[in-house]
């Protein structure tokens, strides 16, 4: 069985590869429009909002506060969540910064 061995890569590049994974399901990027429609949200008007069971949304959401993209807070039975603004704005910054090194690679290219 293959080792993952993601320590051999930068720190900026493990993390863009987490938030990466993070956004890889089109229901997650649902619920961060959701909420950022909102501008915060419980987890029951996210379910009511998608195609989805809560235990799925559930699951969702979890991985995006793993990833750090959201941030939330159970209060009783309910859990409120929202974008946590700084992580989102840095891993844009990232996004912008990773794409404009490719592009400026690729600049002279033929293929």
């Amino acid at each position: 069985m293959a080792i993952a061995r993601t320590s051999a890569f930068s720190e900026k590049d493990r993390l863009l590869a987490n938030w990466s994974k993070a956004l890889a399901h089109p229901a997650r990027l649902a619920i961060l429009k959701s909420l950022a429609a909102r501008g915060e949200c419980l987890c029951g008007t996210l379910v009511v909002d998608l195609p989805l069971a809560q235990s799925t949304v559930s699951q969702h959401l979890k991985a995006l506060k793993e990833a750090g993209l959201i941030q939330g807070e159970v209060d009783g039975p309910r859990s409120r969540y929202c974008i946590h603004r700084k992580n989102f704005e840095k891993l844009m910054k990232s996004f912008d910064t990773f794409g404009a090194q490719i592009l400026e690679d690729i600049k002279d290219q033929s293929c």
